[in-house]
């Protein structure tokens, strides 16, 4: 029934649609497996993309031919820009989506990409054979063999959800869980362990006075996320968001139901998202304040659901009820559902390399909340990296690895396997330390080039970067050359309360001006825009940036150029650190686990200490 597949995705969460793609795009026969079809790309929390550095992340993901930022744009119903009072390193696309239009146009481009097969079933077993993948099993019986197989299973592998005393099996609210998965790899030889995660009431729109909140609009340019030239949203389209906050009335409220919470109890055992805590643990973590805000969020274009951002909990629905109805503007709020907590397994990641393949089983990779991360973006840069690997595995292909200085997917993917997480991970702009590099302006720039050689991106984005950075270049090269005479820019500069100039200068020394806009400049000075000409805002922004920040981006450069003589010396997979008797016992124990590639990663272990990664050099070296 079934042909031997080069690539099998294993759930069609954002991790499985962007590995499927990615495999099926680079030329690998590729079958998702799915146990709902309807639920492919399904937004389970909160119906957005992007934000703080998951938006540089949206960018990469796009700029290497993943589908995640087309969909994005496609599904847009407000678009935000965040951080624009920060430098470009912070500067992060954010956008609210139609929950509904998203998972549909999500569906609609895996269908249309040849070389994709779906199978609606549950796997609940995998075939193995001499330490390496040959398949699955599903709950029905089928066996469905592959060269690779990517594991993408959500927060369905023994999911259990919590909504105050009421506790049941469970992936996603009316979905059940995934059973056998877990068993079978732990009788391999794998740690698991639980993690939990949670989400917020959806509530009837048409039953709150939106006249007590603050209206959060969206930007008047809409960027988005794609490098492609896709149709955007336009702004007049955009919904509205609006904020409110709790108050201590809330609050007391809350806490009658804390005798009644999973958490409190004893009955959830994971970890939460830290960064994303519930609305129970902000109360009680911080007891100082008097109110949260709270993001009140549309669902889509054409619904009254709200999600509130903000009010994640897994209370008794009364409690949870009877507090949110003191919120300003939920006064007489309706409920479509409750909030809940759930709990699954997942895998410890220091147990993959950096393809995201497992070290004890070979190309069985796993890519998402089975590793332990929180976010729809950090899936989804997972399962695209791991479909990368898998498809180049399927045909013996050398692996790509993205390091810390290429994007922030790499940086991810190496806190990931080098330093593991107890708690869900969300990634944040102070987790890279090369962000100045690593903007979401310039990701088609780092990482099309690369996305093309291995077949991934098309040839149309390669020709869309070569066009962009010819263009940057030429408007440098005139800004470079322009003279800026006093009587031309000066009615500019005295308007940005900027010095005047005295002598003639350069445009480009001009530019490098506190306050000073290169489109403002341009609007301000006839004879430069006529130099210029038609241009687009973002190779404006671009030159901008590369002015402005040069002296950073310089330094920055300089020191991935130090850290990559770390990043290259490659540690012998089977290294014995036994005879390390110098180092730490606990450094030992940690090389021995994880086993790092190269020196960099070693560094970079939770345990390992600087004097430990000198004890290694020198022993090399010998």
């Amino acid at each position: 029934m079934f042909p031997e597949y080069d690539v099998i995705v294993v759930g069609a969460g954002h991790a499985g649609c962007e590995a499927a793609a990615a495999a099926a795009n680079m030329g690998s026969k590729v079958l998702l497996v799915t146990m709902n079809m309807q639920t492919i790309a399904q937004m389970s929390c909160n119906p957005a993309m992007g934000g703080i550095a998951k938006g540089q992340i949206v960018r990469e993901i796009d700029a290497m031919g993943g589908y995640s930022g087309i969909v994005s744009d496609k599904s847009t119903i407000q678009f935000r820009m965040l951080n624009r009072s920060k430098g470009p390193g912070m500067w992060s696309p954010r956008s609210q989506n139609d929950r509904a239009l998203f998972a549909t146009t999500w569906r609609n481009m895996l269908e249309q990409t040849p070389n994709v097969d779906f199978w609606q079933d549950m796997v609940q077993g995998l075939i193995v054979s001499r330490g390496t993948i040959q398949g699955i099993v599903t709950g029905m019986g089928q066996e469905i063999r592959a060269k690779s197989v990517v594991l993408t299973n959500g927060t369905f592998l023994n999911g259990v959800i919590h909504v105050g005393e009421k506790q049941f099996g469970g992936g996603r609210m009316g979905e059940k869980g995934a059973t056998g998965i877990t068993e079978q790899l732990v009788s391999l030889g794998f740690e698991s362990d639980r993690l939990k995660t949670g989400t917020p009431p959806r509530i009837d729109g048409r039953s709150l006075d939106y006249t007590k909140m603050e209206r959060q609009e969206g930007d008047d340019e809409v960027v988005g996320f794609s490098y492609l030239p896709i149709e955007k949203v336009k702004p007049q389209n955009q919904r509205c968001c609006w904020i409110t906050y709790t108050n201590p009335e809330v609050h007391d409220i809350l806490k009658t139901g804390f005798g009644q919470s999973p958490m409190y109890q004893g009955r959830i055992k994971g970890s939460g998202p830290r960064y994303c805590p519930s609305i129970e643990d902000k109360v009680t973590r911080f007891a100082e304040k008097e109110r949260h805000q709270l993001f009140v969020e549309p669902e889509g274009w054409d619904t009254v659901e709200i999600y509130v951002n903000g009010f994640s909990t897994s209370l008794p629905e009364e409690v949870q009820y009877k507090a949110l109805t003191m919120v300003p503007g939920f006064e007489k709020a309706k409920f479509f559902r409750p909030g809940y907590a759930i709990e699954y397994d997942y895998f410890p990641p220091t147990q993959l390399t950096a393809t995201l393949e497992t070290k004890l089983i070979k190309n069985l990779f796993f890519a998402g909340q089975i590793n332990g991360t929180t976010g729809y973006e950090e899936a989804a840069c997972q399962g695209l990296m791991a479909g990368i690997n898998a498809s180049r595995n399927a045909h013996e292909q050398e692996p790509v690895i993205l390091k810390r200085s290429d994007a922030y997917i790499g940086v991810l993917i190496d806190d990931l396997i080098s330093k593991g997480t107890d708690e869900p991970y969300r990634m944040f702009t102070s987790r890279a330390e090369y962000r100045t590099i690593l903007r979401q302006d310039n990701a088609d720039v780092r990482l099309t080039p690369l996305a093309h050689s291995i077949g991934l991106a098309s040839d149309q984005r390669l020709a869309l970067v070569n066009a962009k950075q010819g263009e940057v270049a030429r408007v440098k090269k005139i800004m470079e050359e322009f003279k800026a005479e006093p009587e031309a820019f000066n009615e500019f500069l005295e308007s940005n309360n900027s010095s005047l100039l005295t002598e003639k200068s350069k445009a480009l020394k001009v530019l490098l001006r506190p306050n000073i806009g290169i489109k403002e400049m341009m609007e301000s000075v006839p004879d430069l825009k006529a130099s210029i000409g038609e241009c687009s805002p973002l190779v404006l922004e671009q030159v901008e940036i590369m002015a402005k920040y040069a002296t950073y981006i310089e330094k920055e450069h300089e020191m991935v150029q130090k850290m990559s003589n770390l990043e290259d010396l490659a540690i012998p997979e089977h290294f014995n650190y036994e005879k390390l008797t110098a180092m730490s016992i606990e450094a030992r124990q940690k090389l021995m686990k994880i086993k790092p590639r190269t020196i960099g990663q070693a560094s970079r272990i939770s345990g390992v200490n600087p004097s430990d990664v000198q004890i290694l050099i020198v022993y090399m070296g010998r």
